[in-house]
């Protein structure tokens, strides 16, 4: 703390100085009127060029998409062209100012400035990823404004000479920092490389669902095992120093981490054997049943009819019983109970029945077309059911147990068959003795 504190004491009175001795300095003044021309005149171009840069790179809704993102991508970037063109011509004053003058401290300050300005505008109005902007205002700007002044470099050696034990090891903060930022960078490009590649995948329709969902989560491995090699190899990490990281990694997953690996690993082999895909309905032996929408490395997404997502870990699907309904594509059967009256000769009902299920446009022929059984000789009436083939599930969207029972009804109601109400034989014993009024 003493020697930051000196340290500042020192470059601050310098910097009084300095500012003093341009204060009563002509040629100062004729710099910094010059580094104002340079800046207004910067505006000006600006001014002019933008409008134009815009209407050359905004391209017609019909244009290939690549044409459109590449023009959107650049024209994020014209808010730098006024600090840019002012640097650029801030530069050429200092040649003028170092030939005429004798001296360009002014313009050289002024150059710095401008740099500041493309910084501030770049975190603040351009970058509009959060991890991105918030390193950013963190890191970026203070170093933009160290630069200014004229302190950077001073402030990487203090940083550089600071160490920071941890345990047998030692690092310097300037070394902790560059982690943090090179880390942030890396993993976000490992992080949007993922979801590109990924969008890629999903968009093959010729893949099986099962091979796109085992290829995302491959080239997602690849993808950070390879930002993770970068990062060592930036920050200059020797991979035989992580045999000790790895050896305490190998211990927390034995342990602390062992449901984790479980679930990566049974992820792993559903993809592989193809047991369960997105687009399945599956019912868990715990009674959770939905729709697969997500299969993540540590556990699968179901979505129920009803909008609720249900998360359940991938072990789940390896050790206990799954009934997988393959709302994919697979057939499934279905049967619609009704009964008919006593009077009813019930020889006629299964041809009735049959003929009418079999012309709903989703009902099947195979594996079996509707076939009409009769099940029981009820309290109240001669009971039947009819099965059915179809494809999908009976929920949801899809309504056929209730479009079958209309169809029986309407049915029965054409051939004069009666559905009974309830009945009941009520014997009365004993004298039932009347009151007169």
């Amino acid at each position: 703390m003493e020697q930051a504190r000196a340290l500042f004491d020192k470059y601050a009175g310098d910097g009084m100085d300095q500012l003093m001795a341009w204060l009563l300095s002509p040629q100062a003044w004729v710099q910094f009127a010059l580094v104002l021309g340079a800046y207004f005149l910067a505006r000006l171009i600006a001014a002019v060029a933008a409008p134009l840069v815009r209407r050359a790179l905004t391209f017609k809704p019909t244009s290939h998409d690549a044409l459109k993102s590449t023009g959107a991508f650049i024209l994020m970037f014209l808010p730098l062209l006024t600090p840019l063109l002012a640097y650029g011509l801030t530069a050429a004053a200092e040649v003028i100012g170092s030939t005429m003058l004798g001296a360009s401290g002014v313009i050289a300050l002024g150059k710095r400035v401008f740099v500041f300005l493309a910084i501030r505008v770049l975190v603040l109005h351009i970058i509009n990823v959060p991890i991105l902007k918030a390193l950013g205002r963190l890191f970026l700007l203070p170093t933009g404004l160290l630069y200014v002044v004229g302190l950077l470099q001073p402030v990487l050696d203090f940083l550089s000479g600071t160490q920071v034990p941890l345990g047998n090891l030692s690092f310097d903060l300037l070394w902790l920092i560059k982690l943090v930022i090179f880390s942030g960078v890396i993993f976000w490009l490992g992080s949007w490389s993922n979801s590109r590649s990924s969008t890629f995948i999903n968009q093959q329709p010729e893949m099986e669902p099962a091979t796109r969902q085992l290829a995302v989560k491959a080239s997602e491995i690849a993808i950070y095992g390879i930002a993770f090699l970068v990062l060592m190899n930036v920050m200059d990490i020797s991979l035989s120093a992580l045999t000790v990281l790895g050896g305490a990694i190998g211990v927390g997953l034995g342990f602390g981490l062992q449901k984790i690996a479980s679930n990566f690993i049974s992820g792993v082999i559903l993809l592989l054997e193809g047991q369960a895909t997105v687009g399945d309905y599956v019912e868990l032996d715990g009674g959770e049943q939905g729709k697969i929408v997500k299969m993540l490395s540590r556990a699968i997404i179901l979505e129920t009819f009803d909008g609720k997502w249900i998360v359940v870990p991938n072990e789940d699907f390896i050790v206990t019983r799954v009934i997988n309904y393959s709302d994919s594509g697979s057939a499934n059967r279905y049967e619609a109970p009704f009964a008919v009256a006593y009077d009813t000769d019930i020889n006629k009902v299964p041809d009735i029945v049959e003929a009418a299920v079999a012309q709903h446009p989703k009902v099947l022929d195979l594996p079996f077309p509707p076939d009409c059984e009769l099940r029981a000789f009820g309290d109240s009436g001669v009971e039947f059911a009819v099965e059915f083939w179809v494809n999908g599930l009976d929920d949801g969207p899809n309504k056929f147990t209730s479009d079958v029972l209309f169809l029986i009804w309407n049915a029965l109601r054409d051939n004069d068959i009666t559905i009974p109400y309830p009945q009941r034989v009520v014997e009365l014993k004993g004298e039932v003795k009347t009151v007169s009024a």
